[in-house]
């Protein structure tokens, strides 16, 4: 896998300057904080941000299943468009096989084929109107743009920006909790560009959006993004991969070691067999391969 390290005086101009060497956008990579900077005092004993972008394998396998995909779909409409194509020249046989007999009869079978003819055109406009499945699109809500003064508008500002540099089209609206937590949504990615594998790509957006927001900041705000409520398909889809991994250890009567996961997703495994009477859960290994051991409660 390729990577690179890049450094400027802020972490948004170390990853362009690290996209651009990499001719990349921020979807295919994984990145890696090397160090952090500090602006200093007056300008001295300031450090730039060092960061290393490495580029996933998954970003090609996934272009090469999209052409897959446009592939397939032109495939089929080619399959479709033959069969009419062929059905016109033996209208065309069969008015020149009668031709030798009475006009009159010549006449009938000429006006039987009209009607087919205008059959086939509904089928036509079917093909056509497909497309039209996509309206959902328009139900997306328009962005409410937030105080840029406040965390939350900080926040909109910084990922309209970034999602404008890679190229995806989303509404993005934020908003501040009864806690003082900013939790921003963002709305229109349904290639999940934003999400990437398990929602790594989701976890570093929302990690430079918080350094961005706490900048200079004396307090800390906690930053929650999420994008086409992925965070409760995907919170919904750990419990019950906890629930089906405790049934295999009461049945096995061995514990099952779970693959490796970030502190977020450990929690929602804890939390989902927390009142699970037959089975503990612990955590064992070092970030970032740390993971969730599931054991029975008699050993």
């Amino acid at each position: 896998m390729r990577s690179v390290e890049s450094s400027a005086k802020t972490m948004e101009e170390a990853i362009s300057l690290g996209l651009e060497k990499l001719e990349a956008s921020i979807a295919d990579v994984t990145i890696d904080i090397v160090e952090e900077g500090t602006k200093g005092f007056l300008g001295i004993g300031s450090k730039p941000f060092v960061v290393r972008l490495t580029v996933r394998e998954e970003a090609e396998e996934a272009d090469d299943v999209l052409g897959d995909a446009h592939l397939e779909d032109a495939m089929k409409e080619k399959t479709e468009k033959k069969p009419a194509r062929k059905k016109q020249p033996k209208a065309e046989k069969t008015e020149t096989a009668e031709k030798p007999e009475k006009a009159e009869k010549a006449e009938k079978p000429a006006k039987e084929n009209k009607p087919k003819a205008e059959k086939k055109q509904p089928k036509a406009e079917a093909v056509k109107e497909e497309p039209v499945a996509e309206q959902p699109a328009e139900d997306v809500p328009e962005t409410v743009m937030c105080d840029p003064a406040t965390p939350e508008g900080k926040a909109q500002e910084f990922l309209i920006g970034l999602t404008t540099r890679m190229g995806v089209n989303v509404s993005v609206n934020a908003r501040q909790d009864e806690e003082g937590n900013v939790r921003v949504d963002m709305f229109g990615d349904t290639l999940g560009i934003l999400i990437g594998r398990r929602g790594e790509t989701l976890d570093a957006l929302q990690y430079l959006t918080s350094l961005y927001v706490n900048r200079g900041q004396e307090g800390y705000t906690r930053v929650t993004l999420d994008t086409e409520n992925y965070r409760a398909k995907r919170e919904e889809a750990l419990r019950r991969l906890a629930n089906r991994m405790a049934n295999r250890a009461i049945k096995t009567g061995r514990k099952v070691v779970m693959e490796p996961m970030n502190p977020y997703e450990r929690r929602i495994l804890h939390s989902a067999l927390q009142q699970n009477d037959a089975v503990t859960t612990h955590s064992e290994g070092e970030e970032p391969n740390r993971h969730v051991v599931i054991t029975l409660k008699n050993q």
